[in-house]
């Protein structure tokens, strides 16, 4: 409640701990997780309850819009789904969506926007009764984000850093000068101001996507999974270093520089997307020149695949892991170089 400057769990209830959506209508707040679906909380999270009754058992939901008295949530696994009463009950809306894997939604006016995975936007017009491919220009593309600035639709990708479109989806345009990461996991807009969170910090743009510029100074090197504009400020959520604060004025009315610094240290980033269905990027950081291996193992420690045994330079790498022929489940992911070690789990969810 202030800016957070300090936090309170406001957790009561809510089963999983995993949370990758947020969403509010009216009084209610709502939570999509990872693997219990969506839960409702009506004070202001101090308490949850279970609010999934017909949404695909033990889903996974990575994105949650708000259209009028239409709450929407986007499923890993089984497309979009419709709640018109809070929540208390869903209903299938996925009606010419040919991807199942919904990471993003936008809602524009009446329009409707789906982020897929590896099968670009889709627009609804009818509140999700049907669904066509957005244009033909980000077909075989992961959409991680979407916004929406006056009538300019903004979608941060895998790989090809934010793409632009002024005719609500039917074409895109790259929007990318300046941008010095290809992945661009969140997008938010304050006025005439887009932002973007990448793999190292946030970016900004004054002009629609023309041109950006770093605005990573005390953030450099965190990935930025998350954004919001509260007030006067904006807050970045990362990955293994919390949650970041700062004012709109200092990057709006300043110039920062493009440098990318070193990592200082070894670092193992999440997986992302997780859970996957059948490729995810693992990204790493080393802070000189070492030999690295990078490996996949199932729960019972056995290795299933070796995705890095080389040396490798000094700096941010991806690698991609594509679990085709793997069963469902949790997967641990090790890099190992010199004294360095360090694990963490994926889940393969089909």
């Amino acid at each position: 409640t202030n800016n957070g400057t300090n936090w309170t769990a406001v957790n009561v209830g809510l089963t999983n701990s995993t949370v990758y959506a947020l969403a509010i209508s009216g009084t209610n707040l709502f939570a999509g997780t990872l693997g219990d679906s969506v839960f409702r909380s009506t004070d202001n999270g101090t308490s949850w309850t279970v609010a999934s009754t017909g949404l695909a058992t033990r889903n996974s939901v990575h994105a949650l819009s708000v259209i009028g008295t239409n709450l929407f949530a986007g499923t890993l696994g089984d497309g979009v789904f419709r709640s018109t009463d809070n929540g208390t009950s869903w209903t299938v809306a996925s009606a010419g969506l040919t991807s199942s894997v919904v990471i993003a939604l936008a809602a524009a006016g009446t329009n409707l926007f789906a982020g897929t995975y590896d099968r670009g936007v889709f627009l609804s017009t009818n509140n999700g009764g049907t669904w066509a491919a957005a244009g033909t220009d980000l077909t075989n593309t992961t959409v991680y984000a979407l916004a929406v600035s006056g009538t300019n639709l903004f979608a941060g990708t895998y790989d090809r850093g934010v793409l632009r479109s002024t005719d609500n989806g039917a074409s895109w345009n790259p929007a990318n000068t300046g941008l010095l990461a290809p992945d661009v996991y969140a997008l938010a807009v304050s006025g005439t101001n887009l932002f973007a969170g990448t793999d190292v910090g946030p970016f900004l743009s004054t002009n629609n996507g023309t041109n950006w510029t770093a605005v990573n100074v005390g953030l450099t090197n965190s990935t930025v999974y998350a954004l919001a504009i509260s007030g006067t400020n904006l807050f970045a959520g990362t990955t293994g270093n919390g949650i970041w604060r700062r004012p709109l004025s200092e990057m709006i009315t300043s110039v920062e520089g493009h440098s990318i610094d070193l990592p200082a240290h070894f670092d193992l980033s999440q997986n992302y997307p997780n859970p996957f269905n059948p490729s995810t990027t693992i990204r790493f950081g080393l802070p000189n020149r070492a030999h690295v291996t990078l490996s996949i193992f199932n729960a019972l420690g056995q290795q299933v695949a070796a995705l890095v045994n080389d040396s490798q330079e000094a700096g941010y790498h991806e690698v991609r892991f594509d679990g085709s022929g793997l069963a469902s489940g949790v997967y641990l992911y090790r890099l190992h170089s010199g004294s360095y070690v360090e694990t963490k789990k994926l889940l393969l969810l089909r």
